[in-house]
């Protein structure tokens, strides 16, 4: 049986979001308050290639902070790679977390397809 689940991101998760950042070849956020142009803001910091200011993720609220000044200051592509590595990876652990194995294909139109296999072994695992 196939399902298809589109995903809404907020970034609750730590051990996601380092390997997300990983994935990316990121440094791995730090927990701190960082300015953000106008404000500050306290959450974990990921710093994005040319961002002047990081992305600060509330893994409690699942909301992030940042300003781009509508890709002025940073490209919204590289927002997006995050948000997409970060729900790619968090699937991944939670199905793992509940016994299953998946496996990854990218796709041509960039997105990332999951496949989550239920009570059955994967040779990736």
């Amino acid at each position: 049986m196939s399902h298809i689940v589109t995903v809404e991101t907020e970034i609750r998760d730590a051990a996601a979001l380092n390997s997300a950042c990983r994935r990316l070849g990121l440094s791995l956020p730090t927990h701190e308050t960082a300015q953000v142009f106008s404000g500050e803001a306290t959450g974990y910091c990921v710093r994005l290639p040319d961002w002047r200011y990081p992305v600060v993720c509330d893994t409690e609220s699942g909301r992030i902070r940042f300003d781009n000044f509508e890709g002025r200051w940073g490209a919204q592509r590289e927002l997006d790679r995050l948000m997409q590595a970060y729900a790619c990876e968090r699937a991944k652990l939670e199905a793992r977390r509940n016994g299953h194995t998946v496996t990854e294909q990218p796709l041509a139109d960039g997105s990332i397809k999951l496949t989550v296999h239920v009570g059955e072994l994967h040779e990736d695992d």
